[in-house]
């Protein structure tokens, strides 16, 4: 009776309160009138565009530095900046579990923010005092001396301090904004279904000033004031989320995703041989009132994975020990992060097409023709067009491309996210073919003017890889915004910074792969007294056979997704299931109640019988 009131008061809206979960730093239910919503994003939204700036201010024109300051080879550098990214989105893993088990969202980001901060710090430092950098060469020749042993421990130390920090902020500050809008409340679920868009958009907006201004400065004026400048952008952006403390809606830790994962699988291999009961309703499940508190999500048990379904078989065995009983729910749960596996490493071969924009392609415009009149443009600065693109992009995605289709589909999203991140894979396809002819005709036209072997600046316009550039933000729109928004929205309730963490996964595979990839063919290649496909000298290289190898290699990936996302079973929405469940317990309560109308009845009547 107490549960069917509970559920009943919860649909009436009870005062104000959301109906998600969510609550205050102190632990009390919030109003949704004054937490969350925009006001509370766009406290998220802005910080996100100050930290874009630092993030990309770094890495954007990271290989440059370490080519032309700590004087590294082609391979060697691009390794370097695709290891250091790929740590950076690596450990996003770390970040959300200590989000989603111990500390909560908030916390963890705080404590992770102020370790982003003292990276940054240091590698200001290393790239500003004396000491903590090799000395200026002008000569241009292997006579110059390279970076010390020190000097290399102090700067990728900086770098990968930096990287530990970032675990924590990047899976949970695109989750704390999407905390920010209740699933229960109509207007809100509408308003979050374009939260992801405007992330993505306030995200390229930093990085386009990180592309343009801070490369330049960094080129042209010196890298002290270029780190710096993005190191002090950070402390602005921590100000600014932390100003927005007072409006924030948090949800609660539910303990560690990966335990109660672990437990599932571990349970269903112990109790292998249980048969499994056809009525689903057999299987263990607490009870209905119990799901009907703020922060619990029930979900019914489904067919696929069927072995995990042991794990919530009740069995008389004595030797099988109680923690072996999960319920349903958990199962499910686990399920569902298992589901999306498939999906995530689809998604590998496209993350290692972004790696190329900051290293191969940079390094491409190195050799082209850069003046405007008295003006050098920075090689760095044109993935200041895969931003603008991006921008555009997701603009006419959002305010144009989802009305037609929503008309013509009847989803509110237009196309499905699969279909959306299908679309992305197809145009990283078109991307590679795009770069692999316009790098054949940078080799004839170093070869028509004799400079292939003296490796010096070919006399055609740094613009032939605008192309490249601005088709990388367009796939960006509709490839890496579905895939933020997939994994989240994906993930069961209780492992949200999980599943955000999904897509960051995959970006740090992507560059990790790509860093074998191109250590991998570079030594393939120059076997047999071969040349090689990518060496120091770009004008003798052949990064024409290189992207095409990438096109190739994008169109089987693509095949893959295909049969992947025909194999997908989306989730069910949490406030469709969340309605079922208060149905189920009113039909309950009203059925309870209406049995014990009908005793008192009949023993009044029995009463006046006698």
């Amino acid at each position: 009776m107490e549960g069917g009131r509970d559920v009943e008061e919860r649909g009436n809206g009870n005062g104000g309160y959301t109906e998600d979960g969510t609550v205050d730093l102190r632990g009390n239910p919030v109003l949704r009138s004054k937490r969350g919503g925009w006001t509370a994003c766009s406290f998220v939204v802005v910080y996100e565009v100050f930290e874009r700036m630092a993030y990309y201010g770094i890495s954007s024109n990271l290989i440059i530095y370490l080519t032309t300051k700590l004087r590294q080879g082609t391979v060697t550098s691009s390794n370097n900046v695709t290891n250091w990214v790929g740590t950076i989105w690596m450990t996003p893993i770390l970040g959300a579990y200590f989000a989603d088990a111990v500390l909560g969202r908030y916390w963890t980001f705080i404590i992770s923010a102020a370790i982003y901060l003292t990276g940054m710090c240091l590698l200001t430092l290393a790239v500003s005092v004396p000491g903590l950098k090799p000395p200026s060469c002008n000569s241009g020749t292997s006579d110059c001396k390279k970076a010390s042993t020190l000097q290399l421990g102090i700067f990728f130390g900086a770098l990968y301090t930096l990287a530990v920090g970032t675990g924590g902020t990047k899976p949970n500050i695109s989750t704390i904004g999407a905390d920010q809008f209740d699933d229960f409340d109509h207007k809100e679920k509408a308003q979050k279904l374009s939260f992801f868009n405007w992330w993505m958009f306030s995200i390229f907006f930093g990085t386009l000033f990180a592309n343009t201004v801070l490369v330049y400065i960094q080129d042209n004026v010196g890298w002290s004031l270029g780190y710096g400048l993005p190191t002090l952008g950070l402390l602005i952006s921590i100000i600014i989320f932390v100003a927005g403390t007072p409006y924030y809606r948090h949800k609660v830790p539910t303990g560690s995703p990966f335990t109660k994962m672990g437990r599932v699988i571990l349970s269903a291999l112990i109790k292998w041989n249980e048969p499994v009961p056809a009525d689903p309703k057999q299987l263990h499940e607490l009870d209905l009132a119990e799901y009907a508190k703020k922060g619990k999500y029930r979900i019914d048990s489904t067919p696929t994975f069927s072995l995990l379904n042991r794990a919530c078989v009740r069995t008389t065995n004595p030797s099988t020990r109680s923690w072996t009983l999960c319920t349903v729910t958990e199962v499910e749960e686990t399920k569902q992060m298992l589901r999306m596996i498939p999906i995530l490493v689809a998604t590998f071969v496209p993350s290692t097409m972004i790696a190329q924009i900051g290293t191969l392609f940079v390094k491409q415009g190195t050799t082209l023709e850069r003046h405007i009149g008295s003006f050098v443009i920075p090689p760095a600065s044109l993935t200041g067009f895969v931003t603008l693109s991006m921008l555009i992009s997701v603009v006419l995605y959002d305010r144009v491309f989802v009305k037609i289709m929503a008309k013509w589909t009847k989803n509110p999203r237009g196309i499905s996210l699969l279909q959306r991140m299908g679309t992305g894979m197809v145009i990283h396809i078109i991307i590679m073919v795009v770069a692999s002819f316009m790098d054949r005709y940078r080799l004839s036209v170093a070869k028509d003017q004799g400079v292939v072997e003296s490796g010096k600046q070919i006399p055609l316009s740094i613009f032939i890889l605008l192309p490249q550039f601005a088709l990388m933000g367009v796939a960006d729109a509709f490839l890496e915004v579905a895939k933020i928004e997939f994994f989240y929205d994906q993930a069961p309730e209780s492992m949200k910074s999980l599943g955000t963490s999904y897509s960051m996964t995959s970006l740090g595979v992507g560059s990790f792969l790509s860093s074998f990839l191109l250590s991998t063919v570079s030594r393939l290649t120059k076997r047999n007294g071969h040349k090689g496909w990518i060496l120091n000298n770009l004008n003798a290289s052949h990064l024409d056979y290189y992207y095409a190898f990438f096109a190739v290699l994008n169109l089987l990936n693509f095949i893959f997704f295909i049969v992947m996302t025909k194999l997908y079973v989306y989730k069910a929405e949490v406030s469709d299931s969340m309605i079922l469940l208060e149905q189920e317990l009113k039909s309950i309560t009203t059925t309870t109640t209406d049995y014990v109308v009908a005793k008192k009845e009949a023993a009044s009547n029995f009463a006046q019988l006698t």
